[in-house]
C-alpha cells in the first residue's frame, strides 16, 4: 500500500518536477499580475497625467505625493508628517508673495489699498478651491474611505488646502522660479477678471455719493419677518435725487447690501469702473 502511494506522488511530481522548492510549472497566481505592482503602475501613470495638467514634472515624487494626501488617509503617528499640512503653511505664504508680486506688476497706478482688496479675493479659500478644479485636484488627491465617501473630493477647505499644499511642495521641489510660474499659469486670468466686486455694495455706493458731492446713503429697516433663529429683514436705501431702492436678507446687514446693490444697478453704475 505504501509503495502504491509513493509511485503516485512520484507521477506528480514527474508532471511537476520542483527546483529549489519551487513548481518548474507556472501556477494561475504566479501568472496574473501582482495587486501591488498594479496598484504602483496605476497611481505613476495616474501622477504624469497631474503634471501634465499642472504643466510641472516633479524631481522629488514623494513632495507630490505628501502634497496630495489628506491626513485622513493616514494612521498612527505619521498622520501629520505624511498629510499636507506642513506643505500648506508655506504654500499659503509662497503664493501671497507671488501674487503680490504679480499685482504690483500689473497694475501700476493701483494704490495700496485696492492691491490688498485684489490679494484678498485671489488668495481667499473659495479662489484656491476654484484653482484647485480647473486642475481637477479633487481626483487627484488621496482620501480616507469614510472622507472620500462623504464628498471630501469636491469640498472647498480641502481643494484650497491641497492646492496650497501643492504651491509648497513645488516651490520645494523646483525653488521660487518654479512656483512663480505655476501660480501665474493658474492665477493670471483671474488676477485680471475679479470672481467677485472688489467693494461690497454699500462701500461702493457710498464712494459713488461722496464723488458726487451726495450724503452718506440712509439706511432704514421697514420690516422684520420670521422667527428669531431665521428672521427677515426688508431695508430702504435712500439718496438725494434718486429714487429709494430696497433690499432683503437673512440679516440687516445683507439687507442693506441687497438694497445698495439696487440702487446700484437702478442708478446705471458701472461696478467694473468702480474697481479703478
Amino acid at each position: 500500500m505504501s509503495r502504491g502511494r509513493t509511485g503516485k506522488l512520484a507521477s506528480i511530481e514527474a508532471l511537476n518536477p520542483a527546483a529549489d522548492g519551487k513548481p518548474a510549472i507556472p501556477t494561475a497566481a504566479d501568472q496574473s499580475p501582482k495587486p501591488a505592482a498594479k496598484e504602483t503602475k496605476r497611481r505613476r501613470r495616474s501622477t504624469a497625467e497631474f503634471e501634465e495638467r499642472i504643466g510641472y514634472r516633479f524631481k522629488d515624487a514623494a513632495l507630490l505625493e505628501q502634497a496630495l494626501t489628506h491626513i485622513s488617509a493616514l494612521t498612527g503617528a505619521r498622520n501629520r508628517a505624511g498629510s499636507y499640512q506642513r506643505l500648506e503653511f508655506l504654500g499659503d505664504h509662497v503664493l501671497g508673495l507671488v501674487i503680490s508680486d504679480m499685482l504690483f506688476r500689473a497694475f501700476a497706478k493701483a494704490d495700496e489699498g485696492e492691491m490688498s482688496r485684489r490679494l484678498a479675493d485671489l488668495v481667499r479659500k473659495e479662489a484656491c478651491a476654484d484653482v484647485g478644479r480647473t486642475i481637477e485636484l479633487g481626483a487627484a488627491i488621496r482620501l480616507g474611505a469614510s472622507e472620500a465617501n462623504a464628498g471630501g473630493r469636491s469640498r472647498t477647505a480641502i481643494l484650497a488646502d491641497v492646492c496650497e499644499a501643492l504651491i509648497g511642495a513645488v516651490f520645494i521641489d523646483g525653488g521660487y522660479p518654479a512656483a512663480s510660474a505655476l501660480i501665474e499659469r493658474l492665477w493670471s486670468e483671474r488676477m485680471r477678471t475679479p470672481a467677485r466686486p472688489l467693494r461690497d455694495s454699500k462701500t461702493m455706493l457710498q464712494e459713488w455719493a461722496q464723488a458726487r458731492g451726495l450724503p452718506t446713503p440712509a439706511y432704514r429697516e421697514v420690516e422684520r419677518k420670521g422667527p428669531d433663529h431665521d428672521p427677515e429683514f426688508r431695508v430702504t436705501v435712500a439718496l438725494p435725487d434718486l429714487a429709494p431702492a430696497e433690499g432683503v436678507g437673512r440679516s440687516k446687514r445683507a439687507a442693506e447690501q441687497a438694497a445698495a446693490a439696487a440702487m446700484l444697478t437702478r442708478a446705471g453704475i458701472d461696478a467694473g469702473r468702480l474697481d479703478g
